[in-house]
């Protein structure tokens, strides 16, 4: 169940922009994204693979630089801090990879592993480090007896994942980005990990960008969403509203394609299929036929729309006066 949220913003990114040059070329991964995430809220980031979710991410954390705007975290602008300033802010920031099982070193043990943040940040008592890794490994399911004597690929996907979690938990941070946190594992294994997030949002205050392509769980564990789209985004909104009436017709695009689980619902002929096209392309041109059709001529998506991007028709922002 979701939870009542502070309305005072933990982070603030402002006209955000990240490139990766290929050859003699520039691929426009995030193009002047702004959003905030409150205290205690559940932000989810939808959008096809390719868009510049984790990049995004990435550049929150500072593990990205970005070539122009800014990442305000408690007021404090992420961008413009080096070294120590920023070694000691990212305990109050984690991130839990896509990848459980690559993410973790296969020669190191695990007790070393989720005690590693804990070295770094400059934890002198090795007696105190071990108690602190049995806590948080006891907190995500795991029994520290049998796990932190052994190497990774002795685990399940599942288990590695609780693992990567632990290790994110470890510090006791205030923000965490799950990048696609289920996207590697089995549908069995997935309900068990949102619920394990859910759990550990309560127990320990945490606020979530929670980064994924499946608008079902996304629309499950956000409190509100934002849909991204070739670097840009397009619709941000609370979660129930955003999917029952969608503003932007990308957002349209992406209900319209969950599939449902009966055998006699054919899908919506309008689905597009391919790959998306170069993030270099502006929108709406670079959208499948349906989106374009939808988009051409349209005036802006709502009467809540907020101000123009660029590229963009306005970026739809539900539940907020324009």
């Amino acid at each position: 169940m979701k939870q009542q949220v502070a309305t005072s913003p933990l982070l603030e990114v402002k006209n955000l922009v990240v490139e990766y040059v290929v050859g003699n070329k520039i691929v426009h991964a995030v193009s002047d994204v702004s959003l905030e995430i409150a205290r205690g809220e559940t932000l989810g980031l939808v959008g096809e693979s390719g868009c510049g979710k984790s990049t995004l991410g990435r550049a929150v954390l500072q593990l990205r630089p970005a070539q122009s705007g800014k990442v305000l975290f408690d007021g404090a602008d992420l961008t413009s801090m080096r070294g120590e300033a920023l070694r000691k802010m990212r305990r109050r920031v984690q991130l839990i990879f896509q990848d459980p099982i690559a993410s973790l070193n296969p020669r190191r043990r695990i007790g070393d592993i989720i005690a590693e943040p804990l070295v770094i940040a400059g934890y002198k008592d090795a007696n105190k480090r071990r108690e602190l890794v049995r806590e948080v490994l006891g907190a995500v399911g795991l029994d520290p007896a049998l796990v932190v004597d052994r190497l990774p690929h002795e685990f399940s996907g599942g288990q590695c994942q609780r693992i990567c979690i632990a290790r994110a938990l470890v510090l006791n941070p205030e923000f965490i980005i799950c990048d696609e946190p289920v996207s590697a594992l089995d549908v069995s294994i997935r309900a068990q990990i949102l619920n394990l997030l859910e759990e550990m949002k309560t127990r320990f205050r945490l606020t979530l960008l929670f980064i994924a392509h499946d608008l079902a769980v996304v629309k499950a564990v956000s409190d509100r969403v934002a849909v991204m789209y070739l670097g840009r985004i397009c619709e941000v909104g609370p979660s129930e509203q955003l999917f029952a009436k969608p503003a932007h017709p990308y957002t349209a695009l992406l209900i319209e394609a969950i599939p449902v689980p009966d055998p006699d619902v054919r899908p919506a002929e309008s689905v597009p299929v391919g790959e998306p096209p170069s993030l270099g392309l502006s929108f709406p041109y670079s959208l499948p036929a349906r989106g374009q059709e939808m988009c051409r001529g349209r005036p802006r998506a709502s009467t809540h729309s907020s101000g123009q991007i660029r590229g963009l028709p306005s970026s739809a922002n539900l539940g907020r006066e324009p």
